[in-house]
Order: structure tokens, then sequence, then C-alpha cells
């Protein structure tokens, strides 16, 4: 099978470990997101950027991506993310605050970059930005990893210097293991979805996890770091049992 597995030049360098387990366990070739030929062959795409164009290009010519363009469209457009999860009876942190305490994201931010706790002052409202209520628990937080509609294992972020916890920011991780009734707001979440590998993100409120938001092009430093768990290997077998299935 011909796949493609398609970085920015960035995060390819970046996450060079993981583009090998790609190349090796699939055979899937690399290409630049500024390079995607949407005519070039090929059976299967494993979009590891946050770019849906590219899913929806490869889609409408009947090629199978990896995460679908439904999924990663609605990842990464946070104000879309609350309001979907909203109207489906996920209790998110109120969003459109507009009076602080309030922490201002940008709607297709990752890892923690221009995220901004307001705690004083007059906001003027920008379109690209989501205004929301901060959780009680500041720096803390939970990634929960799933592929094919499975659990595959929970990290818990924490730091102590930020009140953002991403690991990629210097917050400390730590292997969790999530209650009856934390599972079973993870699979709520799930069954929403249409997604092949992805990680939930939750902030904590008055003791209990409260959805924050999806990981489209998940990374798993702190899988490998904090577990046993060969996580991009199981990606690799559930896109094989995919592919193989037709």
């Amino acid at each position: 099978m011909n796949g493609l597995l398609i970085y920015s030049r960035a995060e390819a360098k970046r996450n060079r470990f993981a583009a090998e387990k790609f190349e090796t366990l699939l055979g899937a070739r690399l290409v630049f997101e500024d390079e995607v030929d949407f005519g070039a062959p090929a059976d299967y795409v494993i979009n590891r950027t946050n770019n849906a164009e590219i899913a929806k290009g490869f889609e409408q010519r009947g090629v199978r991506v990896f995460n679908p363009f439904v999924l990663t469209a609605l990842a990464n457009d946070k104000q879309k993310c609350y309001e979907f999860m909203q109207a489906h009876g996920i209790e998110i942190m109120p969003i459109n605050q507009t009076a602080p305490p309030l922490v201002k994201k940008p709607r297709n931010g990752k890892g923690g970059a221009g995220v901004e706790l307001i705690t004083q002052g007059e906001i003027t409202p920008e379109e690209s930005f989501v205004y929301q209520a901060p959780a009680s628990d500041l720096g803390k937080d939970l990634r929960v990893w799933l592929i094919g509609g499975e659990i595959i294992t929970a990290i818990l972020r924490v730091s102590k210097s930020d009140f953002r916890s991403n690991f990629c920011l210097g917050g400390e991780a730590l292997s969790y293991s999530l209650s009856e009734e934390e599972k079973a707001l993870v699979m709520k979440i799930s069954g929403l979805l249409a997604y092949d590998y992805i990680g939930i993100d939750f902030v904590f409120h008055h003791g209990k996890i409260v959805f924050n938001e999806i990981e489209d092009s998940v990374g798993a430093r702190m899988v490998y770091e904090k577990t046993q768990t060969d996580i991009l290997a199981l990606y690799c077998e559930h896109i094989k049992k995919v592919i193989n299935n037709g």
C-alpha cells in the first residue's frame, strides 16, 4: 500500500522519532506540508499537520485520511469545538467571557502558544481568540490518548510555575489512572467524534475533570517517557487494520 506521511518541515524535524516509526512500520513516504500534491498516488494519508484542507483535498479523491477532515476541522477551531461539545451535553468552562478573570486562547492554537491569563482590565474581543472562564485548578490538566474508540493511556500534567501545564513548557508529567466516572466521560466524548488517533485534554475544576480541547496531531513524547506503551506502534496497527478491511 502506498501511504503518504505529511508533516510541516518544522514538525518533521521536531518529531523525527515519530516520523521514523511511521516510515519503518508502515512504509509511509514523508511529504512536507508545503509540497503536498493532491494528485500524487496514495492509498492512504497520515496527516500530522493541523491543516484540515489537506485531509479535505485527499478525501475528495476517495483517499482514506488519518485523521479525517471533519475531526481536524473541529479540533483546530477551539470556539467551534466548545460550541459543539456544549450542544451535545458535554460540560466546558464557560466561553464568550467579557470580564476578567479569563483565559484568552488563539482559536487555532497548539501547545499553549499565545494563551494568556487575564486578571484585570477591559477586554476588546477579537474573532481569532476564545475567551474562557479559568478552571479552579490552574496549572493542572489531564490528557487522554485514544485510538479507534479505545482509551490507551492518560497522563496528568502539572506546572508549579505557569498556569499552563503543557509538557513542552516545562510541566511535570505523571501517569494517571482514570476513575470509572472519568472513563465514562471520555467515552461519551469519543462517541461524538470520527477519529483515528487523538488526545482529549481536560482541566480540573472543583475536583472533577472538565473538557478542554481535542489534540488532532497529538504527540507521544509523554507516553514514551512515562509509560511502557508503544503508542505509535498501536496507531500503525490501527491504520493497517482499517486499510486492510477496505
